[in-house]
């Protein structure tokens, strides 16, 4: 368990986005590949394409969790409530430990701050030392991981 978070952290602070690094960190127990996990939450970093919404180490925990409880048919309402309950719960707890799920919240930034260049912010010591990021990451993969555990998907 603590491998993959520390994977989860190293993979972030090599250049990875916060969603593809706890999705790969986890990945190989669902069958998909690091560079498949990677490709799929390229798309959710900083905040889903940079837009500073639901923080992307949130966004691989709704991932992962739907490889785990997300296999129902379209009319399985039950199944549907379920995963639902599993987010939720999820989610929760993140917030529980770091405030808020909003990466603009996250990062303290106030107001209806728009962000529309799609130019990631250059990884530097800066970056790394003026950001919570790493420590969300490190959040986020904790929480997934108790979670892979208690449903024995997790050894």
């Amino acid at each position: 368990m603590e491998e993959r978070i520390e994977r989860s952290t190293q993979l972030f602070k090599s250049g990875y986005g916060c969603c593809q690094s706890v999705f790969a960190a986890f990945s190989d127990i669902f069958d998909i590949t690091p560079s498949q996990a990677k490709a799929l939450g390229a798309g959710f970093g900083a905040g889903v394409g940079r837009l500073r919404m639901m923080c992307g180490a949130v966004s691989a925990m709704v991932l992962i969790a739907g490889l785990v409880d997300g296999r129902f048919k379209g009319t399985d309402r039950e199944g549907k409530a379920k995963c639902y309950k599993t987010v939720q719960d999820l989610l929760e707890k993140f917030k529980e430990e770091n405030g808020s799920i909003i990466c603009a919240e996250l990062l303290k930034q106030k107001g209806n701050i728009p962000f529309t260049s799609p130019v990631p912010d250059e990884r530097n010591a800066h970056y790394y030392t003026s950001r919570p990021c790493v420590a969300k990451v490190k959040s986020a993969a904790r929480i997934i991981a108790s979670y892979l555990k208690e449903n024995d998907k997790l050894k």
